[in-house]
């Protein structure tokens, strides 16, 4: 029997996929640009936007028959036991390969955002937590984890990470950030990347690009961003995940920038991703995004219009289920209102990945190769380090934390007893089982109160909710307040609540109108300030909430990012002391719940000034954090001013020294700042950054191997240029806690840059 050279594992990738695509009809072409939702909800409490109205019924065995490029959430949509939906999954992979004539089963996708989106998977913290941690390598382990576990289930290819940069913290998704800098964002949406990836799951970096800049923070609407914040904050996280972290697949955002539709723009999608950037793999549609084109952009006006769109642009695969790639393509096409080579085009590049994943090869098999435990040991001791390390302690003046072992403790608020309180609006609790309300969560969750019972079990822990997280009724202020007059201190849990399109106060369009705590929060903490009983303020919330109204009134301010199933023995850790908090800001925490949207990313009229009564100032800084340690920063060796070319490097060393008399981890911050540009630049920007852990008394080294190219920017050409001049190289514990200065300046010729220039500021520890 003569193998076919397509399925001829020996032979090139591409010359496969040649031979393939060269023995298809036009209808196996463009079943492999789809994918199909099985089981997905029609009415109006969908996960998805506009999914009641979006989604299309088809019949299941016809469709398979000229095959399928994708299975949408097999286990993302319903409550199932992970050893029986592996079961479903892979017999409905041997129907879709025996329904078509070449035997090609579909890529299986799931939403992993904090962890595999699925019924007792492991819920990790979300990644506005990853950013906190300020530890790459550690975010690289758990996806690692999260595509072992995809793959044990029979998925090939992973929703995540979210790249999107933080400009408006009103934004309900800005739970799925990992902050408001790019640099932050970008290494470590890349180390989550070369985790899924090495794992063999094809990482798909989402939202390409611009969706957090939609104005008045509201989800999809119009990107109002400008030609240099889009190149210099929106893409370099993207670039630098494509060309350091490998990603194989990109998703079109769902907003339009100064007119142009992301799903509809050649200019995104293809000249500059692909021809100028390289990229080879797949672009994916966002949830009905090419439909979208049609209905809510209004720049297309039949779905055959929006498949045209959307294909020129270079989107390969509608997802989440056939809509416009379906019927209204092929009579397009038929009809030469598109060309077929689109067609080819896209089927190439799906093709190619599935011919990567094994899903053309005679010995493929979609039954799982070992047995499915996605809520592991391995995985929990995983997710509770994530978790301590990502909770900042924020304030503690007097030294109120950590509470004593015997003490009297009144813990108060809606957040406190509540297991979702520590889960982000991707978990699969909180974005699947509302609508299965009698199915249990799957996996254990403490809560913090629990969690400091059993850290504190001398102490006497008394509880009384108080209020509602949104419910403005102050009806439970009484106890609270009683409870509170009995104790010796007072841990008031506050914070969001998860959900999806206004079911919750963050989260997939929960956006805010203010930062101000949700319902009457505010009101119940001033209740509990007012007994003057000390009050340990922790937050449990999916973006950066106003504060300075208690700023001084606190006895300690805990913030924790949804941190996952493992969070509520982290925070009691902290409070306890058994956990030395290490976790950083990546966003800022503003003074005022007005005066938004701003980050720390300001050119000097952005920042406060005599032009201006409004002071944007944030009342704790991005990058900052305490501890129960001291660090002392010694000064590096006075060097003067350096010249070094506009190609040239220097390097710039800190030694940080622990003072205090327990180990403890410090994050060392390397900011630059620009005195004059031929463009407005940041006040400051971090261009590098290292996480070090120290004993009482040791010493680490920090040096940062500064590179001309981090000071590029794209200057009023669009070109983007290293120019000659002074610069200063800021050594800080914070973007507004500055411990030294190195003082550089860049001399010969403005240098334009290419795709090949430095992304990132090495670093050394010794």
């Amino acid at each position: 029997m003569t193998t076919a050279p397509w399925r001829d594992p020996a032979l090139p990738a591409a010359a496969r996929v040649d031979d393939l695509l060269s023995r298809m009809t036009l209808e196996e072409k463009t079943a492999q640009l789809y994918g199909v939702w099985v089981g997905a909800a029609t009415d109006g409490d969908g996960v998805a936007p506009h999914q009641h109205d979006m989604s299309v019924e088809y019949d299941w065995a016809e469709l398979i028959t000229h095959g399928l490029g994708q299975l949408t959430r097999s286990f993302g949509t319903a409550p199932v036991e992970p050893a029986l939906g592996a079961q479903a999954l892979a017999r409905a992979q041997r129907r879709i390969a025996a329904a078509g004539r070449f035997g090609i089963p579909a890529i299986a996708h799931e939403e992993c955002l904090a962890g595999f989106t699925a019924w007792q998977a492991t819920a990790y913290p979300v990644p506005l937590a990853w950013g906190a941690t300020w530890d790459p390598p550690l975010v690289e382990e758990m996806a690692r984890r999260i595509g072992d576990d995809l793959r044990s289930a029979g998925v090939h290819q992973g929703l995540a990470p979210v790249l999107d940069v933080v400009r408006d913290p009103r934004w309900g998704r800005v739970e799925e950030t990992i902050g408001e800098d790019p640099y932050l964002v970008g290494t470590v949406g890349t180390a989550y990347v070369r985790g899924l990836e090495s794992a063999g799951v094809v990482a798909t970096l989402k939202h390409f690009a611009g969706y957090a800049s939609s104005a008045g923070a509201r989800n999809l609407a119009p990107v109002r961003a400008g030609v240099r914040e889009f190149a210099d904050v929106t893409l370099p996280p993207f670039e630098m995940a494509l060309r350091e972290g490998g990603a194989r697949s990109v998703m079109a955002a769902y907003t339009e920038t100064d007119g142009v539709p992301a799903s509809a723009d050649p200019g995104l999608l293809t000249r500059l991703l692909r021809e100028e950037w390289g990229f080879t793999g797949t672009v994916v549609a966002d949830y009905f995004g090419i439909g979208f084109l049609q209905t809510l952009h209004r720049v297309a006006g039949t779905p055959a219009a929006a498949a045209h769109a959307a294909l020129t642009a270079g989107i390969d695969v509608e997802l989440p289920t056939v809509k416009c790639y379906g019927r209204p393509l092929l009579e397009a096409v038929r009809s030469g209102e598109v060309p077929e080579e689109l067609v080819d085009r896209a089927a190439r590049r799906v093709l190619l990945q599935k011919c990567e994943l094994g899903l053309l090869d005679e010995d493929w098999t979609p039954e799982p190769a070992t047995a499915i435990a996605l809520d592991s040991t391995g995985n929990r001791i995983l997710a509770r380090r994530l978790a301590e390390e990502s909770v900042v302690l924020l304030d503690n003046p007097d030294g109120l934390l950590p509470l004593a072992p015997d003490t009297r403790i009144a813990v108060v608020g809606p957040r406190a007893a509540d297991a979702l309180a520590m889960l982000g609006c991707y978990s699969f609790p909180s974005h699947v089982l509302t609508h299965h309300p009698d199915v249990p969560h799957g996996i254990e969750i403490p809560t913090v109160l629990d969690a400091l019972r059993s850290e504190l079990p001398d102490a006497k822990v008394t509880f009384a909710q108080g209020c509602d997280v949104t419910d403005p009724d102050t009806g439970g202020f009484e106890e609270a307040i009683a409870r509170t007059a009995e104790a010796d201190v007072c841990v008031a849990v506050l914070g969001d609540r998860a959900g999806l399109f206004g079911r919750g106060t963050s989260g997939e369009g929960c956006d805010a109108t203010d930062l101000g705590l949700p319902g009457a929060q505010g009101e119940l903490l001033d209740a509990l300030v007012a007994t003057g009983v000390p009050v340990v303020l922790v937050l449990l919330t999916g973006r950066p909430y106003a504060l300075g109204r208690w700023h001084g009134r606190l006895g300690a301010v805990v913030q924790a990012f949804f941190p996952g199933e493992e969070g509520g023995p982290a925070v009691a850790g902290v409070l306890s002391g058994r956990v030395n908090p290490s976790g950083r800001l990546p966003v800022s925490v503003p003074r005022l719940p007005g005066g938004q949207p701003w980050t720390y990313l300001q050119p000097p009229l952005g920042l406060a000034g005599e032009v201006s009564n409004l002071d944007p100032t944030p009342l704790y800084a991005f990058g900052h954090g305490r501890s129960y340690s001291a660090f002392a920063w010694e000064a590096p060796a006075a060097t003067g001013p350096v010249e070094i070319g506009t190609d040239g490097s220097y390097e710039v060393s800190v030694t940080v020294r622990n003072t205090g008399d327990r180990e403890g981890a410090e994050v060392v911050q390397l900011y630059l700042h620009d005195p004059v540009a031929s463009v407005t630049r940041p006040d400051m920007r971090l261009i590098g950054y290292q996480r070090v852990t120290a004993a009482p008394g040791d010493a680490a080294r920090v040096t940062f191997r500064f590179h001309a190219d981090l000071s590029s920017f794209t200057d009023r050409s669009g070109r983007r240029v290293v120019e000659p001049g002074a610069l200063e190289l800021r050594l800080a514990a914070s973007s507004s806690d500055v411990r030294h200065t190195a003082h550089l300046t860049l001399t010969g010729p403005v240098r334009m840059l290419g795709t090949d220039r430095r992304l990132r500021c090495e670093t050394e520890v010794s």
